[in-house]
């Protein structure tokens, strides 16, 4: 039940987003593309409430209940982010405005768009990380929450595997190439 309930979230989420660009863009009404666009975090609300309720009932937590706070996580740390990009690329492609910058793809500024998105994803981490705990403690049930804490060292070890592939791998790229032994 959880995992359709996450997935039909995310459809909420792009629905929500998709509706209120439409109306703001293809109809002309901002004050209801503003309504529908602050609305897009209730999605995040449901899922949070339907998570708490189904541990609180007893259920023992699975990969879902720890893809609930992924998931919301990285929709607090990359939603906003998200919505200001397609509403950017919207007005772009329909009220003519202007072309969404690209990311850099070489040099410092893509060092620094690497080390950004990485502090984006330690927030999305963090909150991940949290709500985790926080569903253990109110379980209290260690028996019942063993995926909760292994999911806390898995999104772990995801996140330095990103600070290795992305900032450090874009910050050692910029120094130049390895210095090479001639034999």
């Amino acid at each position: 039940m959880l995992v359709g309930l996450i997935v039909a979230c995310e459809i909420g989420f792009w629905v929500l987003l998709g509706a209120g660009l439409l109306a703001r863009y293809g109809l002309r009404w901002p004050r209801v593309s503003a309504v529908l666009l602050v609305s897009v975090p209730l999605v995040d609300l449901v899922l949070l409430t339907a998570t708490v309720i189904d541990l609180r009932g007893g259920a023992v937590a699975s990969l879902a209940h720890s893809l609930a706070a992924v998931y919301l996580g990285f929709s607090v740390a990359f939603g906003h982010q998200t919505i200001r990009g397609a509403d950017v690329w919207i007005a772009h492609r329909v009220a003519h405005g202007p072309a969404p910058a690209k990311p850099p793809r070489v040099g410092p500024a893509r060092v620094r768009h690497e080390w950004a998105l990485w502090r984006r994803a330690v927030a999305a981490w963090a909150m991940a990380c949290t709500l985790l705990l926080a569903a253990v403690l109110l379980v209290g049930d260690a028996s019942r929450t063993a995926e909760l804490s292994d999911s806390i060292g898995w999104l772990s070890v995801t996140i330095l595997a990103w600070l290795v592939a992305g900032p450090v791998w874009a910050t050692r790229r910029l120094g130049g190439e390895p210095h090479r032994v001639v034999r």
